[in-house]
């Protein structure tokens, strides 16, 4: 059933008649069953007070909410009514109903603009229903075919149209086909895959004449017995060293030559004679440039002392002779006595270890006694005036990286180990284990290096960060330093003090970086000084740089450089460069490990060939 809206009369009122005695008159039509109600409210808002325009609003409301009611059955009644065939009675009564409607409509607006005109004040209230119907009339499609849909809005038959022209448009396409053809072409079965197959072997097809040797027969055609399985046994490249002392033989030449017997006699004596430790003022920068420049190397004054790489030295504090010891990668001990000639006669080499050698020291106590340590997990002494190189601590167990002495007698030593512990060995008890294993919270130890001073202080240097640690309260238990130095982005090669006052820390890192820090008070932080731009970058083959305070000038560091041409380098702790060793032909190689005389202006440095450079005087 199809519901519009109804028409209506307008009652007139007078402009001063009194709302009050006013009623509301809703007017009612039907129309095919179903009824419309109307509320015409005319108002002047002189004569309106507050109270009464909210009850006003209030019954518009509820004739709103009946409105909104009426409009869902309608679209129901629509719905229902384009799914049958209209009979032609009804669509005369349609037609009939609709030419009144039309004619009852003109009535309406003509009523409601004489009403307008007449007084400006009052206002027509219409219902939602009464304005579609007239907007839905002025776009009335007349499209042909739709005829038994008369009695539905022009929206409703655009749609029904549009609904039949794309059913059309569908059934051109002719989709249903085309889907079951291609549901046919998947269930084809897809053919098998193609295997390869084997051609077969004929039976009397001669095959592939194959060696007698191989088909492990003789010439006769019996079997050969089965060889017996020989068992190779690994041969260690490096064989550990057994314990107990060692004898001084040199492996380059005869230990029964009187050369090497008048050698060992001439450091021993050596040793004995000490120097006087008169403490001496600081040169300036000057002076100190001035010897520096004297210091000159020649062919005499290079020379190949281990076969393998050179990864620590360390110079004799003689004042009368130079003599050299070089540490080689492949546990070889090399001694050089540089003022003996021919060169070649002057050079002893040892093997007291069977891994690289990465520490050595003179004894400051007893110069003839040299200390070496290995990542073999042995530390030995060497004394020239017996000839033999004793163990004074092993633990196959542990691989060593470091040591120093932590009394001036050197009769204490400290021991840092690559698992990042440490071990306090003193030499005058008998045997060869320590006193204590110290735990500490680095992962890897790779410097040890004591206060030169304040010797109960020690300075570490592990992977990213630097230590200081009171060797006084050591425990066995994780020990905490005192202090930290975590300015380090990349891995640490060494740190050492300063070897008079230890006022000066200097640390080499693999981030291009040369670190000084004050570290004159160690109780409270240690700030940063200065920072050097150096190449740090060795590579594989190359021993890593370490920087080394001169002991006779404790604000200048020597380190080797990467430069061309090659060179070794010294700068002051302000960051200034102070000098260059060049050496021309005679230095064509770079210098990785460098020492400088106590007392003397000589410079020695090893490279990866195992050749020494000696600049002195």
């Amino acid at each position: 059933m199809l519901e519009t809206a109804c028409p209506f009369r307008v009652n007139e009122y007078k402009e001063n008649q009194n709302i009050a005695d006013t009623s509301l008159r809703p007017v009612q039509t039907t129309v095919l069953g179903v009824t419309a109600k109307v509320c015409l409210v005319p108002f002047s808002l002189s004569n309106y007070n507050t109270g009464q325009l909210k009850r006003l609003k209030s019954l518009l409301d509820k004739n709103s909410n009946s409105e909104v009611t009426c409009k869902k059955s309608k679209k129901a009644e629509i719905k229902k009514s384009c799914r049958r065939i209209l009979t032609p009675k009804m669509e005369a009564t349609s037609s009939k109903e609709e030419s009144t409607l039309q004619k009852s409509s003109l009535d309406v607006h003509a009523e409601s603009n004489k009403w307008q005109y007449k007084s400006p004040s009052d206002t027509v209230v219409l219902s939602p229903d009464t304005e579609s119907s007239q907007e839905g009339d002025s776009d009335e499609d007349t499209t042909p075919g739709l005829d038994d849909f008369s009695e539905l809005s022009p929206y409703e038959r655009k749609r029904l149209k549009n609904i039949s022209e794309n059913a059309n448009f569908f059934a051109s396409l002719q989709l249903s086909e085309s889907a079951a053809r291609f549901r046919e072409m998947i269930k084809k079965r897809q053919p098998p895959e193609s295997k390869r197959k084997k051609p077969k072997k004929k039976e009397n097809e001669t095959g592939c004449r194959r060696s007698m040797r191989l088909l492990k027969v003789d010439p006769s055609g019996v079997p050969l017995p089965a060889a017996p399985i020989q068992t190779v046994l690994e041969v260690d490249e490096n064989p550990l060293i057994p314990p107990g002392p060692l004898e001084m033989t040199p492996e380059n030449q005869d230990d029964d030559n009187a050369l090497f017997k008048g050698f060992l006699q001439t450091w021993a004596e050596m040793s004995k004679t000490r120097s006087k430790n008169t403490e001496k003022e600081l040169s300036s920068i000057k002076s100190y440039k001035v010897h520096l420049n004297g210091m000159v190397i020649s062919e005499d004054t290079v020379c190949k002392v281990t076969r393998g790489s050179i990864s620590s030295m360390a110079i004799h504090p003689s004042e009368m002779r130079t003599l050299v010891a070089a540490g080689a990668k492949s546990g070889q001990v090399g001694l050089w006595d540089v003022t003996h000639q021919p060169k070649e006669d002057g050079v002893y080499l040892f093997q007291p270890h069977s891994q690289p050698v990465s520490c050595l020291y003179f004894s400051p106590a007893n110069p003839a006694h040299l200390l070496s340590l290995s990542y073999d997990g042995t530390l030995r002494c060497g004394d020239f005036s017996r000839a033999v190189f004793e163990e004074v601590y092993r633990d196959e167990t542990r691989s060593f990286s470091s040591f120093d002495f932590l009394t001036e007698d050197a009769s204490t030593l400290i021991v840092g180990h690559w698992d990042g512990s440490m071990s306090l060995v003193d030499r005058r008890t008998p045997g060869t284990s320590c006193e204590k294993l110290i735990k500490t919270s680095l992962s890897k130890i790779r410097t040890v290096h004591v206060h030169p001073v304040q010797r109960q202080y020690l300075i570490t240097a592990g992977l990213r960060d630097i230590h200081v640690y009171d060797a006084r309260c050591l425990n066995l238990s994780r020990n905490q330093p005192l202090i930290s130095l975590t300015e380090h982005t990349k891995s640490i090669a060494s740190a050492y003090f300063s070897p008079l006052t230890g006022n000066r820390v200097v640390t080499t890192c693999a981030d291009c970086k040369l670190r000084i820090f004050d570290s004159s008070c160690i109780s409270s932080k240690i700030p940063l000084l200065t920072t050097i731009r150096h190449n740090t970058i060795t590579g594989r083959w190359l021993t890593r740089f370490q920087a080394v305070w001169d002991p006779k000038q404790e604000d200048c560091i020597v380190v080797g450089s990467m430069a061309q041409p090659r060179r070794v380098e010294v700068f002051h702790e302000t960051g200034k460069w102070v000098h260059s060793f060049l050496g021309g032909e005679c230095l064509a190689s770079v210098c990785s490990i460098n020492a400088m005389h106590p007392t003397r202006y000589i410079l020695a440095g090893g490279n990866s060939s195992g050749r020494v450079h000696v600049f002195m005087n």
